[in-house]
């Protein structure tokens, strides 16, 4: 498909999506929304793709979202369009691994799309932060729910209520950010991340998703007998075997991701 705000590409078995307002630091207007849940959702039905990572530029993976947009909107508006419901959650609802690659502003809806991913990679120069209550409102994509469950009360409480940026450092301290990266190498080694995971077994990485994002819905008695179901369920796949066969016969696994 053609695109105007974002920027399409496949590496092997890695998509990439990047997000392509400069003008605006990616600030997450409604085509620029529908127009990612297009790309994420044509990757995940692609059986080639493996894995998908999301970015925008070195200044800014999404500044936030588009206050222009959204200042002459009232109650009204918002209330009866359902505004961000219907378009904002579709990241959450891709099955493929989802890679956020977060160099200079993730701020407000950028924080809050890069916090629905399946995990974050920081260049040294990302900032992170929900600054909505400096514009008299507060998150409204999640961000006071994802961002709780992630780095706890207190710290949720910070950002939120002051509306200050924590860096790269800060953010991986706190366990919003997986690792932290050379800003110039950044997509380098989100794509090589992707291609680990994406050569693994896709059902079973499919599982696993799963199984951890259950970790956030359910009690932890209710969390484990989810996984040690999903894990018997394992047991009905070739790459299961494959993958034990393997490691007993001291090679490398082939798997055929069924």
């Amino acid at each position: 498909m053609s695109y105007e705000m974002i920027l399409v590409e496949t590496h092997g078995a890695v998509g990439l999506v990047r997000l392509n307002r400069p003008k605006a630091l990616n600030a997450l207007c409604t085509p620029l929304i529908e127009e990612l849940g297009q790309a994420l959702r044509a990757f995940d039905a692609e059986p080639a793709i493996g894995c998908i990572v999301l970015t925008g530029s070195e200044k800014a993976f999404a500044a936030g979202a588009d206050i222009k947009e959204m200042k002459e909107k009232t109650f009204q508006d918002v209330q009866g369009e359902d505004f961000i419901t219907g378009n904002w959650e579709v990241v959450t609802t891709i099955r493929k691994p989802v890679i956020a690659a977060v160099a200079g502003f993730a701020l407000g809806g950028g924080c809050e799309v890069a916090m629905m991913c399946d995990m974050i990679v920081a260049g040294e120069n990302a900032k992170f932060g929900q600054p909505e209550i400096t514009l008299g409102t507060i998150p409204g994509a999640g961000g006071s729910q994802r961002l709780t469950r992630v780095v706890g009360k207190a710290k949720a409480m910070d950002l939120c209520l002051t509306g200050r940026m924590m860096d790269a450092a800060e953010a991986e301290r706190s366990g919003l950010v997986a690792r932290i990266v050379p800003t110039e190498d950044l997509i380098k080694i989100a794509l090589g991340i992707g291609a680990e995971i994406a050569a693994l077994s896709r059902p079973v990485v499919a599982i696993c998703k799963e199984a951890v994002n259950r970790a956030y819905e359910t009690t932890l008695a209710e969390g484990v007998i989810f996984e040690r179901r999903a894990f018997h369920s394992t047991f009905a796949l070739d790459d299961r075997k494959e993958g034990m066969e393997a490691f007993a016969a001291k090679r490398k696994a082939d798997f055929k991701h069924h």
